[in-house]
């Protein structure tokens, strides 16, 4: 009988011809993503590696950062993964409960060394590939992994992202399965460090291990096939009291991206908080609410999404990401949220921490979520004249079943080039949304020009 990781590969490989819708989304996934990664070059996760990792930096290593300068390629993988992840504005994967393209894209890039060459549309597909293992191995022990405490960024997408890598290099079937095996050797990172730095550093590791797993498996390494499903493997370890395992796992002739998508992130914080707050920016709008309207607002979301929340009372501006009081005070007092929300100075605004007590937060009971894969959010609003306003959001606002325009996405972009202190221009964007029609990328290619340029001082 095949194992689980041989039956992904000959999945990844059989699947020779990708339809153009998805290889529209894959695009769209990668452009968003580097438009996060250039947006989270300068934070502070990123400067402390680049702190640490210094005389290791130089201008003629193999992969390029978007920091500027070159590293190995792992350590190339691991800046600009935890960049890709650091102001939490990446997309998010349902099918594998993570932050898929953040590990992805940036281990991909990764192994585009200099003078190896390939094509954008290549690329793409090493991408959709990685995607598809993604879900894959997610589907055997998700929700229960990440309801358990793994961080399925840095341990799921790892795994699949070292298939993405492997693909991209040219692995056959053997190798791509010595690369998924290998990556499991290096599944790691806990929830119990959201709020950190810490929680994007974990897209960094997952990225460089996917990245070190699929070039130890291309030059003979290997680990065991069934390491997923044997006793003391992945699922037995890892899986949680409720993992299903991969008995029902089928692959449909639709890519994963074109039946579920990734969800692209319209608020720079945790994605626990979307549903909430564009339930209430619903209702902001719909009732032309005001903040004296305000008497208490009630929001109720899954377990996890309670958990990943930890912070009622932010002290900086990574635990503001991670705080359901602070996202939905400021996004309904300013209407939206920006990235320009999320610094030291703003998270102290008085009028923001004057009507952050007001919110409450409550998560479903294990027994109303047994047996149900999603839940909605809910909002509630009491008014101050006793009027009591509700809504649900099943889905947030950049997924499938509630995308995100060509015009909202390239405001993303161009809000993610500002922050990163690119040059923002039009021109850059609609240049990326060229990238299947690339013929020669390459780590010496224009295209990590737009990616690391920056604006004179």
């Amino acid at each position: 009988m095949a194992t689980i990781l041989r039956k992904i590969a000959e999945q990844l490989l059989s699947r020779t011809a990708f339809s153009n819708r998805a290889m529209d989304r894959a695009r769209d996934a990668v452009v968003d993503t580097i438009g996060c990664m250039i947006a989270g070059s300068s934070d502070q996760s990123v400067a402390a590696l680049i702190r640490a990792f210094d005389g290791e930096i130089s201008q003629d290593g193999e992969a390029r950062l978007v920091t500027g300068g070159s590293a190995s390629p792992s350590l190339a993988a691991l800046i600009n993964a935890t960049a890709a992840h650091a102001l939490d504005f990446d997309d998010n994967f349902h099918p594998a409960r993570a932050h898929a393209s953040a590990v992805l894209v940036p281990a991909l890039l990764a192994v585009l060394t200099s003078g190896k060459v390939t094509s954008g549309r290549r690329f793409l597909e090493a991408y959709l590939a990685g995607l598809e293992a993604q879900a894959a191995v997610g589907f055997g022990v998700n929700p229960s992994h990440y309801n358990r405490g793994w961080h399925a960024t840095a341990t799921v997408g790892s795994i699949g992202a070292a298939a993405g890598v492997a693909r991209l290099l040219g692995a056959d079937e053997e190798r791509l399965v010595a690369a998924m095996s290998l990556a499991t050797s290096f599944a790691c990172g806990p929830k119990g460090q959201f709020g950190t730095t810490a929680k994007p550093l974990h897209a960094g590791i997952a990225a460089r291990h996917a990245v070190d797993a699929a070039r130890m498996a291309m030059a003979g390494m290997s680990g065991r096939p069934d390491i997923l499903e044997r006793p003391q493997g992945f699922l037995d370890l890892f899986g949680g009291d409720d993992a299903k395992g991969w008995q029902g796992l089928t692959f449909e002739e639709e890519h994963v991206i074109e039946s579920r998508g990734v969800v692209t992130k319209r608020h720079p914080c945790c994605a626990s908080t979307h549903r909430a707050i564009d339930a209430l920016l619903d209702l902001k709008q719909e009732h032309g609410l005001l903040e004296g309207d305000i008497a208490r607002i009630e929001t109720k979301v899954g377990i996890s999404a309670a958990r990943n929340l930890a912070y009622a009372n932010p002290a900086d501006e990574m635990q503001a990401r991670f705080s359901m009081q602070y996202c939905l005070a400021t996004a309904f007092l300013k209407g939206s949220l920006s990235l320009s929300d999320f610094t030291w100075q703003e998270i102290e605004r008085p009028e923001i921490r004057e009507f952050m007590p007001c919110i409450e937060m409550q998560s479903y009971s294990t027994e109303e979520e047994k047996g149900v894969e999603r839940l909605p959010h809910v909002v509630t609003v009491t008014t101050r004249d006793g009027r009591i306003l509700s809504k649900s959001r099943l889905h947030a606002k950049g997924s499938l079943e509630a995308p995100m325009s060509v015009q909202e996405r390239e405001v993303k972009f161009m809000d993610c080039l500002r922050w990163g202190n690119r040059n923002v221009s039009e021109a850059s964007f609609l240049q990326l949304l060229g990238l299947a029609d690339f013929e020669n990328l390459s780590g010496d290619d224009p295209f990590w020009n737009l990616i690391t340029g920056r604006q004179s001082p």
